[in-house]
């Protein structure tokens, strides 16, 4: 079991603007679309739905949205079609950057990353210039309090996970990538609530920044990309102060 949670280094702010809100319902509005038109809109039958409506719901997107976005997208009305792209790159001081996007328009999509890292002091790479410096593992989130941690360990490697973090009360499962969605069902019927099921990229390195320019220009960037409504997910090897996290 980890001492240090590995995942916490590279959990994100949530925004609670309603701006910001706006592009999070973007967002995983995207996600869901792209989901029921891979795997259909029965969240009992479509496990990755079920996850993406249960975290949708954590971030306060109301129902009859995530209702509206399934039935759109399982009617063929959402005439939008998005592919998963990753970029990858560096910050200033060489800070490694990985971010997932979904995105109707490549040419677009790059041409803003692009600019958000010229603009901070980095510089946007090609595929493979940075991912080596991460590991993709599944990140299993579960929603109940008051666990017993000796047997939620047991079941945990009995159903195939790997490592568990504690922070605050609350657990993380961390598995395999590719084995993410059957551990995530496996601990599921032995009656755990899953909060979310993922897949992230953890740095196997860090970098500390010390100078406030280039602590000052690495939040900036991260903000723009996040503020990005391509932009799903970003991850980093930045050694983040406390009070940036």
């Amino acid at each position: 079991m980890s001492g240090h949670s590995k995942w916490s280094t590279i959990k994100r702010k949530k925004g609670k603007t309603d701006q910001q809100r706006a592009k999070i319902f973007t967002k995983v509005g995207r996600e869901i679309s792209v989901c029921v038109r891979e795997g259909g809109p029965d969240p009992n039958a479509n496990g990755k739905l079920r996850d993406l409506i249960a975290k949708a719901k954590s971030l306060n997107v109301p129902n009859e949205n995530i209702e509206r976005i399934i039935k759109k997208s399982a009617g063929g009305d959402d005439k939008n079609s998005y592919e998963d792209i990753v970029y990858e790159g560096y910050g200033p001081s060489g800070v490694a950057v990985i971010v997932e996007a979904l995105t109707d328009n490549r040419n677009r999509t790059a041409g803003d990353l692009r600019h958000y890292f010229d603009k901070f002091g980095g510089n946007l790479g090609q595929t493979g210039s940075v991912s080596f410096q991460f590991e993709r593992k599944g990140i299993i989130q579960l929603g109940d309090e008051g666990l017993n941690e000796e047997k939620l360990f047991e079941d945990m490697l009995e159903c195939g996970g790997e490592d568990l973090d504690e922070d605050e009360g609350l657990y993380t499962v961390m598995t395999e990538w590719s084995a993410l969605q059957n551990v995530r069902d496996a601990l599921e019927e032995r009656g755990y609530h899953i909060a979310s099921a993922e897949v992230a990229y953890i740095p196997q390195t860090s970098v500390t920044l010390t100078d406030e320019e280039q602590v000052k220009k690495m939040s900036l960037l991260l903000e723009h990309l996040e503020d990005n409504d391509d932009v799903q997910n970003v991850f980093h090897n930045w050694d983040m102060p406390d009070e940036e996290e």
